[in-house]
């Protein structure tokens, strides 16, 4: 399979690389960060600590409960019977952080890494959101007060499960995602413009970021809610650590004034996250059709 070159930004080196940066949004819809300042050492104690909760029995891992839909452990399934994943929200609260860790039995050193990790993403969520803002002409845009929430994955590949779908094709739901590849093993796909899935390949210690659903609301359809999909390329568990910024504090989703005008009509309906994610999971549509649904010229879908 051909492999895509992934646009790389250099965090050290905005706001003179802020086009490269709107473009790669715009155009593919993800990209990669390198100089984020996030310790290499921390990236792997967290990898360490979510093999290990992996390994939790299954009873203990349903402590894992859902706070909004689907934010909780889940188990495999049908549609995806090679994957499992632990859900976190929200990731910028302490208290949620702290809750997440003793419902699954953390060890004090576990405890303290999944904190210094959500501490530092935050971070470098918010951060990156606001050079993508700044990059739309939106300066001085706040994105502190998003929530967030973190998703845990493992996909079980054996040899036998050779050429199967780890996940299905879908975009993510919320605004950004922080992803943390794994550093040895493959087989995350996206669909480029011509509508062909193209390989990523991890770049141990970069970050790669995907935009999602509420984006492409947010930007007014400005920029590209990247459509993906994991597939299982060798008899290897694959882990990796997503952080998803997800809307703004209140729920509410609607584009900042700014870009809309005579030439950028509103392209979607104000919606909230929650109704959202709702209108996603009863559609059985993952992979940005629910959107759709809330064109300005539709009929109102969520009251």
């Amino acid at each position: 399979m051909e492999e895509v070159t992934v646009p790389v930004i250099d965090l050290l080196n905005l706001p003179a690389e802020s086009g490269k940066l709107l473009a790669a949004c715009e155009g593919l819809g993800c990209f990669r960060v390198v100089n984020h300042r996030i310790p290499t050492e921390l990236q792997r104690e967290m990898k360490a600590a979510v093999r290990s909760l992996f390994d939790l029995p299954d009873d203990v891992k349903k402590l894992n409960s859902d706070i909004i839909a689907g934010s909780g452990y889940v188990g495999p399934t049908k549609e995806n019977p090679l994957y499992e994943a632990f859900g976190l929200y929200d990731a910028a609260d302490a208290a949620d952080v702290e809750a997440f860790c003793s419902r699954l039995h953390a060890s004090p050193r576990q405890r303290e890494t999944i904190k210094t990790y959500a501490l530092k993403l935050h971070e470098l969520m918010v951060d990156i959101a606001c050079k993508l803002a700044d990059s739309l002409g939106l300066v001085d845009y706040s994105f502190k007060d998003w929530p967030c929430q973190f998703r845990l994955n493992k996909y079980n590949f054996t040899e036998e499960t050779a050429g199967s779908s780890g996940v299905q094709l879908h975009t993510d739901s919320g605004f950004l995602t922080v992803l943390q590849e794994d550093e040895s093993v493959g087989g995350l796909e996206v669909m480029d413009s011509s509508g062909t899935f193209v390989a990523v390949n991890p770049l141990p210690g970069s970050f790669l970021i995907n935009l999602g659903d509420v984006a492409k609301a947010w930007s007014n359809g400005r920029v590209h809610n990247i459509k993906h999909r994991v597939q299982c390329k060798e008899a290897t568990p694959r882990v990796s650590i997503a952080l998803f910024l997800l809307s703004p504090k209140d729920g509410k989703v609607e584009p900042p004034p700014a870009l809309v005008d005579s030439d950028h009509p509103r392209l979607y309906q104000t919606f909230t996250y929650v109704d959202y994610r709702k209108l996603r999971l009863s559609s059985g549509s993952r992979a940005g059709e629910t959107l759709n649904l809330l064109a300005t010229n539709q009929a109102p879908t969520i009251a």
